[in-house]
């Protein structure tokens, strides 16, 4: 007998992410994590699959985080990072034949993102450095308490890491042989994403190189001379780019970004930049798909972000794509030929190519299993290579969400998915709830997503959309929420509601819940100032004041211009009508506010702020708060703070719509 999903069973789940194939094509190298519920933490593991026998084995141990293997080019050793030592990760190398795993760093900062060097001597890492900080650092000094921050610039904090102090991502060569350290770059700067190219002499990483100190600055790919330190712009200050890599030639860089035409709205495009004419081309100007993941879930821990991967001719490469639900792989073609190359019902966040190209092997989540190992040949059926979650899914009673798609009255095409509760008795009627995504430029697809399992469990069916600024249906599809928050969004949301009850005569129309997050969470605050329909709601890491949002947020300053279009200071009096605080006096909703204390992208003075007008007028609330949670408490939040979110959310539904 199957057993219904509990909030608690989130720690059951196990993530499998970051394939990567060694140089022959006979082993992969992947990641392995799980939440532990006992230390309210988190354990990854380093696992290999090998081709020959079809299984798979760990290799590392211990419920500490390893981390981003990494084969060296002659595919003898494997560099990863791992905090099993301390509580900041360190560079660890591990022989292919097995053995004890030697530390390479000993960096009080941390360190991230190893890239071998093309000759297999120097593994480049990242670390965080503040002023007055260096790699040779013996110990870390962590700042006083009660001294003073002086700040100067607008992007003085970040979510998910709090004050910044001035502290930026820089570039470090580490020996293999020795272990000795060589700092790379010292701007004033995030340096991310970097390559090597194939003959060792220079990096490409992204980074803004401007004099702006803010999130609305242009994000360039740059490349360095390893020889000469000569450093060279490829976007001159042109918009929003990031992972890039050299072709095997050396020839031509790959890489992915935009102009900023629709500001955060605009999709990811494939360019290409060849060195020996200096110039830079679009190649997916015509395609009208959002060449990243975009992809919401709950489910995968950790990962890289995937960068392009060429084909041994350099004639082309392959990237992940976003649209209609799914994420696939698709091929782009130095010419500018695209085309998918896998595109299903699925969620593929991770994916490595075989050495012979006729095949990849990819991290994939399905709607009815949380992540596995695929082998997928081109042309072919895909294979599972691992059954990480097979108890979980034999043990569980997993609900299948059905597609549902309805056109607007203004002709847009919304779709989603409709989840039955997980055991519906026939005549029996249920409640429906609505789940808002964050983004708003997101997308739900077709993904395990435990926290709608969990309310199916509890006998609820659950309807989720991607309504108008979501990502997944073409440029002007995600463009369409900008300056019009909860206008033609809010219609869209309201009308799978009725599309729901249309499809499934067993819905209660008169016992019917809302809950979202982060953008979600705006709309479900802007719902329950609008309509009396809803009988409960929850709203989770929301906004609720777009004046103040605009001070308090790390991204507040650029986002509420970019969304709302809307100045601050010359449209003050629009942007308190799209401001759901405004409403307050109308809410006859019960409404519970979640919100985590360390949020720095929805600070909590935006549901302080909710909470305190609702009480004043003896409104139904009550305001939980998360200690030292963050914006991402859905998704890698400590796991018991997790359990208890998904139990308050669970349990404010159940006293109010059963």
């Amino acid at each position: 007998m199957k057993k219904l999903m509990t909030a608690e069973d989130m720690t059951a789940i196990v993530s499998v992410t970051d394939p990567q194939y060694a140089p022959d094509g006979k082993r992969v190298a992947y990641v392995k994590s799980q939440a532990n519920k006992e230390k309210d933490s988190y354990t990854s593991n380093i696992w290999v699959y090998d081709a020959d026998s079809g299984t798979s084995a760990p290799w590392t141990y211990g419920e500490k985080r390893s981390a981003d293997p990494r084969w060296s080019p002659d595919g003898r050793q494997i560099a990863f990072v791992s905090d099993r030592d301390g509580d900041v990760s360190q560079l660890y190398i591990m022989s292919a034949e097995g053995g004890e795993a030697k530390k390479l760093t000993d960096i009080p900062y941390g360190v991230s993102q190893p890239v071998w060097s093309p000759d297999g001597e120097s593994v480049l890492v990242t670390v965080s450095l503040g002023d007055g900080e260096s790699v040779y650092d013996q110990e870390k000094t962590e700042p006083d308490s009660f001294e003073p921050v002086e700040v100067h610039g607008l992007a003085y904090k970040r979510d998910g890491k709090g004050l910044t102090r001035g502290a930026y991502a820089q570039l470090v060569l580490v020996s293999v042989k020795s272990g000795e350290v060589k700092q790379l770059t010292n701007e004033k700067a995030d340096h991310f994403d970097p390559a090597f190219s194939p003959d060792g002499k220079s990096l490409v990483f992204s980074a803004n190189m401007t004099e702006t100190d803010d999130a609305r600055k242009p994000h360039d790919v740059c490349m360095l001379s390893l020889e000469t330190e000569d450093l060279k712009l490829i976007t001159s200050h042109r918009g929003s780019f990031g992972p890039s890599s050299f072709s095997p030639d050396g020839r031509y860089l790959a890489l992915l970004g935009h102009e900023q035409e629709y500001r955060n709205a605009t999709l990811e495009k494939a360019w290409l930049y060849d060195l020996e004419q200096d110039r830079l081309s679009c190649l997916t100007d015509m395609l009208d798909v959002h060449l990243a993941d975009a992809l919401i879930g709950d489910s995968l821990i950790g990962g890289a972000e995937q960068r392009p991967v060429w084909t041994k001719d350099s004639q082309g490469f392959y990237v992940i794509g976003t649209e209609q639900g799914s994420t696939g792989i698709y091929y782009v073609s130095i010419e500018g030929l695209v085309y998918p190359i896998r595109l299903e019902k699925e969620y593929i966040n991770s994916f490595s190519m075989h050495p012979d190209e006729q095949s990849f092997i990819a991290s994939v989540a399905k709607p009815d299993r949380p992540s596995e190992l695929y082998s997928i040949p081109l042309g072919q059926e895909e294979k599972r290579l691992t059954d990480a979650n097979d108890k979980f899914v034999d043990e569980h009673l997993i609900s299948l969400p059905e597609d549902i798609q309805y056109v607007t009255e203004d002709g847009m095409t919304v779709n989603g998915w409709l989840m039955k509760p997980a055991q519906a008795a026939e005549g029996k009627q249920y409640p429906l709830i609505l789940n808002i995504h964050g983004g708003p430029h997101m997308m739900y697809g077709h993904t395990y997503f435990h926290e709608l399992q969990v309310l199916a469990a509890n006998g609820y069916a659950v309807v989720y959309v991607n309504p108008r600024g979501s990502h997944g249906y073409g440029q002007e599809f995600v463009n369409a929420v900008r300056g019009d928050y909860g206008g033609k969004d809010y219609l869209d949301v309201m009308q799978a509601v009725d599309e729901a009850i249309k499809r499934d005569p067993q819905i209660d129309a008169e016992r019917i819940g809302v809950t979202g997050g982060s953008y979600g969470g705006f709309m479900t605050n802007w719902i329950v100032g609008q309509t009396n329909r809803f009988k409960a709601a929850v709203t989770q890491r929301s906004i609720s004041n777009w004046l103040s949002f605009h001070g308090v947020s790390d991204i507040g300053y650029f986002f509420t211009d970019w969304q709302l279009e809307h100045d601050m200071f010359t449209d003050t009096e629009k942007l308190w009508d799209r401001s759901p605080l405004k409403y307050a006096a109308n809410v006859e909703t019960p409404l519970l506010i979640l919100h985590g204390e360390r949020d720095d992208r929805c600070p909590i003075e935006q549901a302080e702020q909710l909470f305190i007008a609702l009480k004043k007028m003896d409104k139904e609330t009550v305001l939980v708060r998360f200690p030292k949670a963050t914006h991402n408490l859905s998704r890698s939040g400590h796991p018991g703070q997790r359990i208890k979110r998904l139990t308050y959310i669970s349990s404010w539904f159940d006293q109010y719509l059963s």
